[in-house]
């Protein structure tokens, strides 16, 4: 069996349609809500879901933590935890039935594993964020295999690769770092993973994203060479600009507004 991990910062409006959906697969588990510096009802929402988990044969346990961290929360989570195969899940994640049963089966083999769904991205409320999102899914690193964003799970001896979550940007680009491509599983079952509306949202992302990549090869540089996604070569991205030249001009405005200002911290992804 898989524990299911899900840190949750003031996340009220998701937890719920998260949960209901992670119960409803085909193979039931654990599953540790970690609210964390909540000022909503984050929790009270995870608690109210206990009968339906139970009916489902869920084991459904929340933790409340004053501090907002995700590192944090996702360390509670791991002390908290009984089963040694980990699922680590962003709380406005959708997983599909088959998805846990099939990450477990993938787990199984005794060596290091890392494993994730297939994601989707839900089609964005905003003109922006859907030309976005459409040339975004086209690039090396959302289509390489098992991104493993907003979701990756991994066996007891994956799991003994790190130690504590350290507190840095991109926990889930530090983690499935610690696996080589050929470690890296990607099953077919499908996950909704919801991308941020707005082009400045989108921008502070970007910003995020990109400081996380920064930290990781200025602290972890050896984690680099794990990567394996290819480069976007200059014809290629200009093949993609002439098949979407809005979603191209979209995305390249957001790069450059990135540029013009850097900044960090823990910004969601959606």
């Amino acid at each position: 069996m898989l524990s299911v991990i899900i840190p949750a910062s003031n996340e009220e409006a998701w937890i719920a349609p998260c949960l209901t959906a992670l119960f409803a697969s085909t193979q039931p588990g654990e599953c540790i809500v970690i609210a964390n510096g909540c000022h909503d009802a984050t929790a009270a929402r995870a608690i109210a879901l206990t009968p339906e988990a139970q009916a489902r044969g869920w084991t459904l346990n929340v933790l409340t933590l004053a501090e907002g961290s995700k590192p944090g929360a996702l360390n509670a989570g791991d002390a908290a935890a009984t089963h040694s195969a980990r699922v680590y899940l962003d709380a406005d994640v959708i997983v599909s039935p088959p998805l846990i049963a099939q990450l477990s089966a993938a787990l199984t083999p005794h060596r290091a594993l890392y494993a994730t769904g297939t994601p989707r991205i839900p089609t964005p409320k905003s003109p922006v964020t859907r030309a976005y999102a459409r040339f975004w899914q086209q690039l090396p690193f959302a289509r390489s295999n098992a991104p493993g964003y907003g979701l990756f799970a991994t066996n007891a001896m994956g799991r003994a690769r790190w130690g504590a979550f350290p507190a840095i940007i991109s926990d889930d680009t530090f983690i499935r770092l610690h696996f080589t491509p050929a470690e890296r599983i990607q099953v077919p079952a499908t996950y909704d993973w919801p991308m941020i509306e707005g082009f400045r949202a989108l921008t502070r992302v970007r910003r995020r994203q990109d400081a996380g990549v920064a930290e990781l090869a200025r602290l972890h540089p050896s984690l680099i060479q794990n990567e394996g996604k290819a480069g976007v070569s200059a014809v290629r991205l200009g093949l993609l600009a002439v098949r979407d030249p809005a979603g191209f001009a979209t995305y390249a405005a957001v790069s450059l507004a990135t540029r013009l200002k850097r900044g960090q911290g823990w910004t969601r992804g959606r």
